[in-house]
């Protein structure tokens, strides 16, 4: 259902909605009277009033029409005006207010977002009724006559007027001239003998749309819930086979896992120890309890060169020096115990 928000406050039921709708026409129809301002049904609104001159129950808003003129005479004078209206089938009293777009003045067709160039709003319900202007499009192909509208509709300014006098709602109101081929062009002709639609059936004997009960089907029913079932169950296994499919594919990653892990430890334990250290060499072992370390000898400050002990076996040149000055010290020693013995 179609309401402004800025007023609405709860979802009308369907008599509610429908009498709302009623009022709104009411109200509507007699103020655009008194202020002098001509308007006409159009769209859903002139096809309700082709079967019973009332709303159509599934509608949700009503659309009407002025003129180019009418719509600057609202904007310059009753823009954000209030009425209110306290009737026998308004006996608390309501408000409703007249709300012209300030981009009425845009006669482009392009303009999407303003298509609608004022609104008859219920304050209390939020309901409302689009309103629209006919403008003389001057330069249209189809030459002189041709009017249109912003939301895309486009008439021949004969198949609205002369403007056609009669009831809608209880209220006096207005239709155009050819409203049989309008509502023929717009809804096909089949929308103006059609009894059934939107789960409404025309009594033809009481003039009026009734509501037809929705059937119950215990056979499509069942069938519903049959194919809700398969679908569930289709699913359900869908769910399973990927749950399977997860889980196999984990299994092989941890056996794979555990192979490679095997495979390591296979080629750590045949591999040979290290030799050991040479004459000079210090191995890198670490203390029990402690990892060896992994750095290299040029990270490793240097080993000062320790004194060696003497050789055993001096070599052959170092003995006859040994002898030569053995010698020399025995002739020394005899030089001196002569020269004391000459001495008085």
């Amino acid at each position: 259902m179609l309401r402004s928000h800025r007023f609405a406050d709860k979802q009308l039921g369907y008599r509610e909605r429908k009498q709302a709708l009623s009022n709104l026409v009411q109200t509507f129809l007699a103020t655009f009277a008194d202020i002098g301002v001509e308007t006409w049904l159009m769209h859903g609104t002139l096809l309700g009033w082709w079967w019973n001159r009332k709303i159509l129950p599934w509608d949700s808003d009503s659309d009407v029409q002025v003129s180019e003129a009418s719509m600057h005479y609202l904007a310059s004078y009753y823009n954000m005006s209030v009425f209110h209206y306290k009737t026998p089938r308004i006996p608390e009293g309501r408000y409703y207010m007249l709300e012209v777009n300030p981009h009425y003045v845009n006669r482009e067709q392009s303009d999407k977002l303003n298509v609608i160039d004022a609104r008859w709003v219920d304050t209390t319900s939020g309901l409302f009724i689009d309103i629209t202007t006919a403008r003389y499009n001057y330069t249209h192909p189809a030459g002189e006559g041709m009017l249109s509208c912003k939301d895309g509709h486009e008439y021949r300014d004969t198949y609205i007027f002369p403007l056609r006098d009669t009831f809608f709602e209880g209220a006096p109101a207005k239709i155009p001239f050819a409203y049989k081929e309008l509502l023929e062009a717009e809804y096909k002709q089949k929308a103006l003998t059609l009894t059934d639609f939107e789960g409404h059936h025309f009594d033809e004997d009481k003039l009026e749309w009734v509501p037809v009960p929705k059937k119950i089907d215990p056979k499509g029913d069942a069938e519903k819930k049959q194919a809700e079932e398969a679908r569930k169950q289709k699913e359900d296994e869908k769910k399973k086979k990927e749950e399977e499919h997860k889980k196999l594919v984990e299994e092989v990653k941890k056996k794979a896992q555990e192979a490679l892990k095997a495979e390591e430890q296979k080629k750590s334990d045949s591999k040979p120890p290290p030799p050991p250290p040479q004459k000079g060499e210090t191995a890198n072992v670490a203390p029990q309890g402690q990892k060896p370390s992994t750095r290299s000898a040029r990270d490793e400050p240097p080993v000062s060169k320790q004194p060696g002990k003497p050789d055993p076996d001096p070599p052959a040149a170092l003995k006859a020096a040994e002898e030569k000055v053995i010698k020399a010290d025995a002739k020394r020693d005899e030089v001196v115990k002569g020269a004391a013995a000459v001495a008085p």
